[in-house]
């Protein structure tokens, strides 16, 4: 996976790239971007992921399941 560093800001990825990697439509991340559940930047007229916001997402996201 190809992605962009700028210093202090960790990795930053497309949404092409976010969504390939959680196996969901680029419709599905541009929709958590804009209802505030994935944090991300606009470039222009794009939008950049961090991974550290990719990762505390699917944190989040986690159920537990099977017996306690």
């Amino acid at each position: 996976m190809t992605a962009n560093r700028v210093d202090g800001n960790g990795t930053f990825l497309s949404v092409a790239q976010v969504a390939g990697h959680l196996h969901v439509s680029k419709m599905t991340i541009y929709r958590l971007i804009h209802t505030g559940k994935l944090p991300a930047v606009r470039i222009g007229h794009t939008y950049r992921v961090t991974e550290k916001a990719v990762g505390e997402y699917l944190e989040n996201g986690v159920v537990r399941t099977g017996p306690a």
